[in-house]
């Protein structure tokens, strides 16, 4: 909501995105205690949410936010407009120029340098007459940096680091009775657990990082 609601610039600095500029540099791999896995533990593409929090600043009014993802496909389609046009186009629309691409004025860059897992965790439980209660938790967390290059001369104009912390949360109830003269038994148990989006976290962390930037600018 900060970032959405910051005060708009006088003028908009045209900022380019490219995809190997703002990418996942942790290594890390989801958790999980029974067996590996080898999908990572946060998105790959973490420059769409860099490009997505570069929009929303001040309601889309702060940052002209240039294509460099899908150059390639940008610069075909154009390539495709040229030539049809020098093929079917009257010579009075040939005339017309097809309008040059923007130029960024400042790179964004960075990266996703630290994923800690189980960076804290506890948990509290009791049991009284086969009842028991138990309550776990753990806490990741998430860092990200981000800078601001300038085009025209290389200089790194500003540098932030933003942190998020990921919750994960977990309760369970249970109930352990013997019956009928002790010949069976019977235990119920019933839980919940609730993770915090680690691609939510992201995000939040990427916006916190642009937030700063722009109050650093300001």
């Amino acid at each position: 909501v900060e970032l959405f609601n910051v005060e708009k610039p006088k003028i908009k600095p045209v900022v380019a995105v490219y995809p190997t500029s703002f990418t996942d540099q942790t290594g890390q791999r989801k958790s999980n205690s029974e067996f590996a896995l080898f999908s990572t533990a946060i998105t790959q593409q973490p420059s769409s949410l860099l490009i997505r929090a570069l929009k929303h600043a001040a309601d889309g009014q702060f940052f002209v936010v240039v294509e460099r993802v899908g150059l390639d496909n940008l610069t075909k389609e154009r390539q495709l407009i040229r030539s049809a046009r020098e093929q079917f186009a009257t010579e009075e629309e040939k005339k017309k120029q097809l309008a040059p691409l923007l130029f960024a004025g400042i790179l964004m860059e960075g990266a996703v340098i630290s994923y800690e897992a189980n960076l804290e965790s506890g948990g509290v439980g009791a049991r009284y007459l086969g009842i028991g209660n138990s309550v776990q938790y753990r806490e990741d967390n998430i860092t990200v940096s981000l800078r601001m290059v300038s085009v025209a001369t290389g200089e790194v104009l500003l540098e932030v680091l933003s942190q998020k912390t990921i919750f994960s949360y977990g309760k369970s109830e249970d109930v352990f009775r013997f019956i009928e003269a002790g010949t069976e038994l019977v235990e119920i148990e019933l839980g919940n657990a609730r993770n915090e989006s680690s691609t939510i976290a992201l995000m939040k962390a990427i916006e916190g990082g642009v937030l700063e930037i722009v109050k650093q600018g300001y």
